[in-house]
């Protein structure tokens, strides 16, 4: 009795022990197989590391667009201002006159039948060019300009410290006693000059007005009608 229970017993032990083999077995060769899945690997490809920021480093040539030779701040072409010579090189902007710009002063002359000579000197500290152009200078409410005294145009003239430039202003060309009487002229360095600037002269008589060029020389600025 005791011997059937023994051998039922050895043969129950080995029906276990060979389903638990099979069933090991089967477990090592599912975990075989995917293990060796395609794309189950965790290593990253060469080239596509990520970096801190979470952006892949392939293709890195892309990340700016721009390298060290791109145009901006410092380069010649984002300089500041100047001119372009045309040869790739830029040349300081010389800058020009305004009537604010200026110190003014006028004094009566008696040459030529009487004018007013205008002079003008830059302010402490400013350089600044008077174009090869004529003043402009206009009397009265209703804007009465000078005509031209000279017939071609001056050179222009660099202001900047102790140089001084002159201008002479006939206000009367007429030999009638027509006009009008006007104690002040209004002075511009040119047509388009935002700060004209308002000249005491004295009482004069204005009647068809001529003004010189600008010159460095007083002698030069007669107004000879």
């Amino acid at each position: 009795m005791f011997g059937n229970r023994r051998k039922a017993l050895l043969v129950s032990v080995a029906l276990v022990g060979g389903a638990m083999l099979m069933t090991a077995c089967q477990d090592s060769d599912a975990a075989t197989d995917t293990g060796a899945a395609p794309g189950s690997s965790s290593a990253t490809p060469a080239g596509d590391a990520v970096t801190p920021s979470g952006s892949s480093t392939a293709g890195g040539d892309q990340g700016t667009g721009k390298g060290s030779d791109a145009p901006g701040k410092g380069t010649a072409d984002g300089a500041g201002s100047g001119a372009d010579t045309g040869n790739g090189k830029r040349e300081p902007v010389e800058q020009s006159c305004g009537a604010n710009d200026i110190s003014w002063s006028t004094r009566s002359e008696t040459q030529a039948g009487g004018y007013i000579l205008i002079i003008a000197k830059a302010k402490p500290g400013i350089t600044c060019y008077l174009p090869a152009a004529l003043p402009t200078v206009a009397f009265g409410s209703d804007g009465t300009q000078a005509g031209p005294a000279e017939q071609a145009v001056g050179e222009q003239i660099k202001l900047s410290g102790s140089t001084t430039a002159y201008a002479g202003v006939n206000p009367k060309t007429t030999n009638g006693n027509g006009g009008k009487e006007l104690d002040s002229i209004i002075v511009a360095i040119g047509d388009d000059d935002p700060n004209p600037v308002s000249l005491p002269v004295g009482t004069i008589t204005v009647d068809r007005p001529i003004v010189t060029n600008w010159h460095t020389a007083p002698e030069d600025a007669v107004p000879f009608s």
